[in-house]
């Protein structure tokens, strides 16, 4: 039970804070302007590769480790979905989000932090969908 609290408030943290990038810290991008966008940019970037390291690891070791190690009534297929949708987030990550990112620590472009908005809104979902499977494993295993 205790590794399956450790995810829920890894997880839940995550979702926390893709919410506030997705609502607060991407659509802001639009307001900082060219002239020192792209030192905004590497300092956002540092600052939340930072701040999301942790959670993001204990997250995903955690997630991989309730496929042998869960509570009884908690359902493999839940945690496998779970497993799968944050490995598409991940992939997501790396293929849009990343390059996005790298593109914008060069120059300002109201049409690249659309792009940023717009793509994140999966990774939103995609870890708000998440948040509810592990409620699902957490009322699962509460309920036994």
């Amino acid at each position: 039970m205790t590794l399956l609290l450790i995810h829920a408030l890894a997880t839940w943290f995550m979702i926390g804070l893709i919410w506030t990038i997705q609502t607060v810290h991407y659509p802001l991008f639009a307001l900082v302007g060219s002239g020192s966008f792209p030192s905004y940019e590497a300092s956002h970037t540092r600052r939340m590769g930072w701040l999301l390291a942790i959670p993001a690891g204990v997250e995903v070791t955690t997630g991989a480790a309730l496929v042998w190690v869960r509570p009884a009534p908690v359902s493999l297929d839940l945690v496998l979905v779970g497993g799968a949708l944050l490995a598409v987030m991940w992939v997501i990550t790396a293929l849009i989000q990343v390059p996005l990112h790298r593109r914008l620590s060069s120059f300002w472009s109201t049409h690249e932090i659309g792009q940023l908005v717009r793509s994140n809104w999966i990774r939103t979902g995609g870890w708000s969908v998440r948040g509810l499977l592990v409620i699902a494993m957490l009322s699962a295993a509460l309920t036994s």
